[in-house]
């Protein structure tokens, strides 16, 4: 096997959970009102240090769409898909894009899910 080369990311990224590679940064992010099997996701415009699996048939919540499995070129851990093509013209925008499904990624810099452990704050109230 060839030699893995990693781009490391200028700004605030999001990086796999698993072995902290660089995956998309924050201004390619689209939209978090995304969801998967396992949870919420996020649709970005682009990813980087991802292979991309087979093309499939997939049918979801918003209709059949082409989409392949990305993973962690650094790790193998699947960490969302790609949308190869939409079969309704009102979900064309998403071709071309990647999803990467939150409980697969941290947020590199500032992390929003950071799980605040102190003692004298309850569950109810925001950091």
């Amino acid at each position: 096997m060839g030699r893995v080369f990693v781009v490391e990311l200028e700004g605030r990224a999001y990086e796999c959970k698993f072995c902290k590679t660089h995956l998309a940064l924050a201004d390619d992010l689209v939209s978090r009102a995304f969801h998967c099997r396992r949870g919420k996701a996020y649709l970005f415009n682009n990813a980087v240090n991802i292979t991309v699996g087979a093309q499939e048939e997939r049918m979801m919540i918003s209709g059949m769409h082409t989409v392949a499995d990305i993973f962690c070129c650094c790790c193998g851990q699947i960490v969302g898909w790609k949308y190869e093509m939409a079969h309704d013209k009102t979900q064309k925008y998403k071709e071309g894009k990647f999803v990467l499904e939150r409980g697969r990624i941290i947020d590199g810099v500032d992390s929003e899910f950071y799980i605040d452990t102190r003692a004298n704050m309850s569950d109810a109230e925001d950091a």
